[in-house]
């Protein structure tokens, strides 16, 4: 397979306007991915959905993008800001081929990205995006221009809001309404600052809105699941029974209970599987994360009679192993849930009406339901900036102090040491049964990574 140097865990990532989130980067890419849809599909005018969530630099990269993909005879099909699962949706409804989302997810305002589905609307695998950089690199690309009436045209798509809206409303039971239900959401200043507050106020829910008033600058700023805190005030303050932070394109989420405390990831994950698991619904009996999850989640599926399936970090990776043996109900601790009978991507508004569903029907509050589904081990996570990503095992002083934690450990703990895939950073995991030993380790291994990277 060709080497994917632009590419990383989810998509390419980077400072906008600085290289490789520029306008001549983005031109080339829809030039490259119109080519390669057209060959695959033997479509002449391939249609490409291109979505963006609230970044001023999305303005930049979407008239770029869509220039390259006119350029090249495509259709582009401009939907505006949507949170990245609406435009995997909307590409497969609309029957597009192939779709776009400029988003940093996450990341501050001064980043941005560049998401690929495919026609089915899942994220393109790894060997399609390397072959589409290739592709990029290619001299000739642009000598596969059309003339005249062959360029490409692009039209707006103004009602695509409204169609995720309807299809959002669709996953939560057709028999429940959020009637008499107080809710914070916190659409972190970002794609789904119109889409989020229409579903949940449609199902009948009281809402208190945060986060929706967005401005180029203030995505993620203080806010949404990277900052529950700011929810988690709201929903005390105001006598909310639950609050829902979303971050910025909306395909993670993290839930707050009734006294303000945070449900991750994991804890929303280990409270749907063990119900499906009652209800039969759970295919295979297995729910799949990552390397990333907490200990005591596996322990909690297993003793409800499932297993746990683990991937490497990257919500595509978990859809992979769903889509490959048929499993149903994935996800990360950061939020990336996936239901896939639902979506074909992680999709925080799903994720919380699956929660909410639980909560009508149970009639019992959050913190009592997330208090006893698992046992959490102790985890202490630690994130840093790195200069380079030299190869982890070729680091001596940092892989000696990694095995000697390791050791220390034992059967009891585990060590998860790996660079994000989207930022220029390291991160170090160390999970025990002892918090403040835990956290000695990782400050350990943090000190030594930092030392040898800065010294290579």
């Amino acid at each position: 397979m060709a080497n994917r140097n632009l590419f990383g865990t989810d998509g390419i990532r980077g400072k906008a306007n600085q290289h490789p989130m520029t306008s001549e980067v983005a031109l080339a890419l829809g030039r490259a991915l119109t080519l390669t849809v057209a060959r695959k599909n033997g479509r002449r005018s391939p249609r490409v959905v291109i979505g963006k969530d609230t970044r001023l630099s999305g303005y930049m990269l979407e008239t770029a993008i869509a220039s390259g993909i006119c350029s090249m005879g495509g259709e582009v099909m401009l939907v505006g800001p949507l949170p990245t699962p609406g435009i995997s949706f909307i590409t497969s409804s609309m029957r597009a081929d192939a779709g776009v989302v400029i988003s940093a997810s996450h990341n501050p305002y001064q980043d941005n990205g560049i998401k690929l589905f495919g026609a089915d609307g899942f994220k393109l695998p790894d060997d399609e995006e390397a072959a589409i950089e290739t592709l990029m690199a290619d001299p000739e690309l642009q000598s596969h221009s059309p003339l005249g009436d062959e360029i490409g045209q692009a039209i707006r798509i103004d009602d695509a809001v409204g169609r995720y809206i309807v299809e959002l409303k669709h996953t939560f039971p057709a028999e429940l309404s959020l009637d008499g239900m107080k809710i914070v959401v916190d659409c972190a200043n970002g794609a789904a600052y119109r889409t989020a507050p229409a579903v949940f106020g449609e199902l009948g829910a009281d809402l208190i809105k945060l986060g929706n008033q967005p401005d180029g600058s203030n995505i993620n700023a203080h806010c949404g699941s990277l900052h529950p805190e700011l929810a988690g005030r709201e929903v005390v303050e105001s006598g909310a029974q639950i609050g829902i932070a979303l971050d910025g394109d909306a395909d993670r989420v993290i839930l707050v209970d009734e006294r303000g405390q945070v449900v991750d990831g994991d804890a929303v994950m280990a409270l749907c599987a063990t119900r499906m698991l009652k209800q039969q619904t759970l295919n295979k009996n297995t729910l799949v994360t990552t390397v990333m999850s907490n200990i005591g989640l596996e322990r909690a599926i297993e003793a409800a009679g499932g297993r746990m399936v683990r991937t490497q970090v990257g919500d595509r990776y978990v859809v992979e192993e769903m889509r490959k043996n048929g499993y149903n109900l994935g996800g990360e601790q950061s939020g990336h849930l996936i239901f896939l009978e639902h979506a074909a991507t992680g999709d925080g508004i799903v994720a919380a009406l699956q929660i909410l569903a639980i909560l009508k029907r149970e009639s019992v509050p959050l913190s009592e339901l997330a208090d006893g589904v698992m046992e959490r081990v102790p985890q202490s996570q630690l994130s840093f900036e790195v200069p380079q990503k030299l190869p982890l095992a070729t680091l001596d002083a940092s892989v000696k102090v990694i095995d000697e934690v390791e050791q220390a450990l034992g059967q009891d703990g585990r060590v998860l040491v790996r660079y994000s895939g989207t930022e220029a950073k390291a991160r170090v995991l160390v999970e025990g049964p002892d918090g403040h030993r835990n956290l000695a380790y990782a400050e350990q291994i943090a000190d030594t990574l930092k030392r040898e990277l800065a010294e290579r």
